[in-house]
């Protein structure tokens, strides 16, 4: 990839290496941060080199030079955390790189559109669905929903306006996505505002490596920080029953939907943290919210956890050790090793591996598996 703000944009930190030397440093730092460990063999799972984002966030910057007309661009913060005016992006999607000229051309010349507009918020998908968030500093009247219907006319798009406490939904606020796992569709609706994996071709590989993982043992799968049912629903397939917790509302919502889409009845999605699941567990507490679901009739052996950059809490180690078998995602290798200095005492890796979810830059994933030892 031969990007002009390489060196300039500070999202791309690892500027000055091609996508196999940036890759290859990444895996080396990882190696030697788990040398301790017994680990028999790494998977690496690339990434496209270029248009791998189909989620991206820009800033509106607006130029006042005195002798000409006010234009406003597309910027991202500097190395040095100004504001870098861009006119392309060469990580994001090929729809949406597409699309980002040409919106921007139609906003410039609406002063309803571009008046006060800070950002601009892209999610894609590999189905086409496009949703664009226009974020504002300004109350947004009926003369800018006006404005705003033209724009998804005139690019099939979707269209969400925000600003301090207003959120404007013009049509949907949610794209479609189709995910072809292991040679099997499976539907997703992604929603503004909800999490998602970024880097669709390598979600897809990072599923497929954990299903790779697992052999159908009949018995029942608990997750915890499901999210979406991103991870869930294709994982389904391999357990009797799956119990799955999230603390977030949207992403419940989001993954009740997705697993209606998919026509699957073997999950079932509790709205409760990582913490709250345990006191329930261990029948510490009472939860209005499990009053349709007794906990007694899950025969688990596998738990599949995906925390937050913060890892896994005492608590939430301490109920993973109980279990023969343990999938662990992580964003954050630091605290993935912590953990592991604890679950390795009563489990063994079986296999490990990294996921280039973020090229060009100093981040990225993980996966592990263990078994009870």
């Amino acid at each position: 990839m031969n990007c002009e703000y390489f060196g300039k944009c500070g999202s791309c930190t690892l500027y000055e290496m091609n996508y196999e030397e940036q890759l290859n440093f990444k895996i080396q730092r990882e190696k030697e941060r788990f040398n301790e460990f017994d680990i028999p063999n790494i998977d690496i799972i690339t990434s496209e080199k270029q248009n791998f984002r189909t989620r991206a966030e820009f800033r509106i910057w607006k130029n006042f030079d005195k002798n000409e007309e006010p234009t406003i661009s597309y910027a991202m913060n500097s190395f040095e955390k100004n504001a870098l005016e861009i006119q392309s992006c060469q990580i994001v999607s090929k729809d949406i790189s597409e699309l980002m000229p040409k919106l921007l051309e139609k906003i410039k010349k609406s002063e309803e559109l571009k008046f006060k507009l800070f950002a601009c918020e892209f999610l894609g998908s590999t189905t086409k669905d496009m949703l664009v968030t226009l974020i504002y500093h300004r109350k947004l009247e009926d003369s800018w929903i006006e404005e705003a219907k033209k724009l998804e006319k005139e690019f099939n798009i979707k269209i969400i306006g925000r600003s301090r406490k207003q959120k404007e939904i013009l049509s949907e606020d949610f794209i479609k996505e189709t995910l072809n796992i292991e040679n099997k569709e499976f539907y997703f609706q992604y929603k503004e505002g909800g999490f998602t994996q970024p880097n669709t071709k390598v979600n897809i590989k990072m599923i497929e490596w954990v299903l790779s993982q697992i052999e159908k043992t009949g018995k029942d799968l608990c997750e915890l920080y499901c999210g979406g049912g991103n991870f869930t629903i294709p994982l389904s397939q391999k357990f009797n029953k799956v119990l799955a917790t999230e603390i977030s509302k949207t992403s419940i919502k989001s993954a009740l939907t997705n697993c209606s889409l998919n026509n699957i009845s073997n999950i079932d999605f509790i709205r409760m943290s990582a913490e709250e699941f345990v006191e329930a567990l261990k029948a510490k507490r009472e939860f209005r919210r499990l009053k349709d679901i007794d906990l007694r009739t899950y025969d688990f052996d596998t738990i599949f956890v995906d925390p937050p950059r913060a890892g896994l809490d005492d608590t939430t180690r301490n109920l993973s050790k109980q279990f023969d078998k343990i999938i662990y995602i992580s964003c954050n290798p630091e605290t993935l090793h912590r953990d592991l200095k604890e679950l390795t005492k009563t489990h063994k890796i079986i296999n490990f591996a990294l996921f280039d979810q973020f090229s060009y830059t100093n981040h990225i994933e993980s996966g592990v598996f263990l078994n009870k030892v």
